[in-house]
Parts: C-alpha cells; structure tokens; sequence
C-alpha cells in the first residue's frame, strides 16, 4: 500500500473513533438532562467494568466456569482491599501481590 492509502485508513480510523464520542457531547451540550437519565449515566462504568471482568475472572479457556481459577482467588481479597482502602495503588499492590500468591498455591 501506498502512503495515501495509510493516510487514509489513519483518518478514517480516527473519525470513526472520535465521532461517536463527539457528536452526543455536542448536542447534549446546551440541553439539561433529566435526573433519571444522569443517575442511569452514573451506572455505566460499573457495568462495563463488570463487563470486562467476569469473562477473565469466572471462565477458563474452555469458557466454562471453574472456581479455582487463580483469577477468581486472587479478585476475592483484592475487592476487599479495595474497598477497604479506597486506594488505587494499594489495590492494585495486593491484586498483584494475591495473584503471585494464588498462582504459588493453586
């Protein structure tokens, strides 16, 4: 390929990432939003975080769920620290620091 070719893909790319998050930006800007709405907003990055975890926390590479999984170990006393703590740095700590244990002992 060509660089016009690169070029072109390279914007494309971009318009295609930046659009949908700029176009709602821009016309919600100037509205006020109802209160339900912004509570239901609030929630989303917990759902997707959930999202993104369950998979690598509850299924194995046969995609079935399986309890002793050195993930799941590990996530267990991680959640508490982090709820205990409210600390990004020491969660991410003992996260690492369960998950080097659990594979030791698993």
């Amino acid at each position: 390929m060509d660089f016009r070719t690169y070029l072109a893909i390279i914007v494309g790319m971009a318009l295609a990432t930046y659009l949908p998050r700029m176009l709602p930006l821009v016309a919600l800007s100037n509205r006020r939003i109802p209160p339900w709405l912004a509570d239901w907003l609030d929630l989303i990055p917990a759902a997707i975080l959930g999202a993104l975890l369950a998979p690598g926390l509850f299924a194995g590479e046969t995609r079935a769920f399986e309890l002793g999984r050195p993930e799941l170990i590990a996530a267990l006393p991680t959640f508490v620290v982090a709820l205990k703590s409210r600390s990004l740095g020491l969660t991410v700590v003992a996260g690492m620091f369960c998950y080097w244990l659990a594979g030791k002992v698993v």
